[in-house]
């Protein structure tokens, strides 16, 4: 394909979006039947590069379009029209255990994509494009707003809707290497949920105190969304990735505080002490630490620490009673909680007491511990320093198959909004600016 004489165009629209939204990749104008490489190339806040390329060949038209051709071969294969987000990886050379985690959520991730010559494998940084485009993906839609909150000794942030509201409202907690994540909360808020991301491992409290949070400081941080006056006060849910699924069962089950309107837990357990804390919680994990195994490559697996699922009533959180609907999404290769046989612990003790009726679970096979949102890049294995148990830096084994993973996290993310939506809003139909599109200049540029 002689360059000079080719002026190929490539266009990917929408070239500003949700991290959650779908985009066309065109290109246009190449030789009929030509080889030509799709490539995305992103530079994380760490500094480390990622990739992911895919072989094509353009039809009798001279065209390519990613969301309709199949790739030949690359770092996905087949009709994939995300599979250039979600099949990124580390490019050649990276430390290993990396993972792609977004920490400034006010900054777009900028994702280059670029055509080639050929069936290119390697060495992209070395040759010149047919043409490129840079694409901003975000969790904060226009007009979310963003609050620090340390009020009442709390570490978190607000993310709230644009518009007035009110708004129904939120509490999100991640898992065991605590700090403050934002980037869920942000995109929740992006469709019409206020969010409130809660840092309750690392928190500035505990940094203080050298100890763990109560229940209290949960109740806190509810009442925080409750009274506020942009919020729905009565239509609040809870949402646990990991840990934060203990904490969130132990406080939807046990708080006399919490009137939660439903509940949301990924890849975790309800097995803990019965109305119990996060201290007797991380007790648990650092008395059964024996349990952990570890892999050829070093790699520890920790999901035995909750095996096998006790019987004994005083071990698990009482989902039996449970009085608001509950979301479990649990991948069947978790390799870090017994997510699955958790899940169908928690079915068989609710059906047991006549509340079965509020659960749904979705349960993915060949899928992992990290469930994120959409065309989030699939981690098998990440470098992974726990806040709780033993302050090591390890490789953690989450688990999962690529292609299996990132389906689920885009069904689980679109049924959770489904359930959260029908839940909070209950009859309420949310405004416009609940649903989040980028209405500004999409062109190529």
């Amino acid at each position: 394909m002689d360059r000079k004489k080719c002026c190929v165009k490539l266009s990917v629209q929408p070239s500003r979006g949700l991290v959650d939204e779908k985009f066309v990749i065109l290109v246009q104008n190449v030789p009929p039947g030509s080889q030509v490489t799709v490539h995305a190339s992103y530079k994380c806040e760490d500094g480390h590069s990622w990739e992911a390329f895919a072989h094509y060949n353009a039809n009798a038209a001279g065209t390519v379009n990613v969301s309709e051709d199949p790739s030949l071969g690359g770092t996905y294969s087949g009709v994939e029209p995300m599979g250039l987000l979600w099949s990124l990886r580390p490019v050649p050379g990276s430390k290993p255990g990396l993972r792609m985690r977004k920490v400034n959520v006010q900054t777009p991730m900028e994702v280059t994509i670029s055509v080639y010559q050929g069936h290119q494998t390697e060495g992209f940084v070395d040759q010149v494009p047919l043409g490129s485009v840079v694409v901003e993906r975000w969790y904060m839609a226009p007009g979310v707003r963003r609050i620090p909150i340390t009020e009442g000794g709390l570490t978190a942030t607000l993310f709230l809707p644009s518009g007035p509201g009110p708004f129904p409202g939120l509490l999100d907690l991640w898992g065991g290497g605590g700090k403050l994540v934002e980037y869920r909360a942000a995109l929740l808020a992006s469709h019409g949920i206020a969010s409130l991301a809660l840092d309750y491992l690392t928190a500035e409290i505990v940094m203080e105190t050298g100890k763990a949070v109560d229940n209290q400081y949960f109740e806190t941080a509810y009442r925080l969304l409750e009274q506020h006056p942009q919020i729905l006060g009565s239509r609040i849910a809870m949402l646990g990735l990991s840990l934060g699924t203990s904490v969130t069962l132990n406080m939807a089950v046990y708080s006399k505080v919490m009137k939660l309107r439903c509940v949301v837990c990924v890849s975790g357990s309800h097995v803990q002490a019965a109305d119990g804390s996060l201290e007797q919680i991380l007790a648990c994990f650092d008395e059964n630490a024996d349990k952990t195994r570890f892999t050829e490559e070093n790699q520890i697996i920790v999901r035995d620490l909750l095996l096998p699922i006790p019987t004994d009533p005083k071990l698990k959180t009482d989902v039996g009673r449970l009085q608001c609907p509950l979301l479990l999404v649990v991948g069947e290769d978790d390799q870090n909680y017994p997510a699955h046989e958790s899940a169908m612990d928690m079915k068989d003790m609710m059906e047991r007491v006549g509340n079965g009726h509020l659960l749904t679970v979705l349960s993915y096979p060949n899928a992992g511990h990290l469930i994120e949102p959409p065309y989030t890049p699939h981690v098998r294995v990440s470098a992974f320093k726990s806040a709780s148990i033993g302050r090591q830096k390890l490789m953690a084994l989450w688990g999962g198959e690529t292609v299996a993973h990132s389906r689920a996290q885009e069904d689980a993310w679109r049924k959770m909004l489904i359930f959260l939506r029908e839940n909070l809003y209950g009859g309420r139909n949310p405004s416009a600016t609940s649903f989040s599109h980028f209405h500004c200049n999409q062109g190529n540029n």
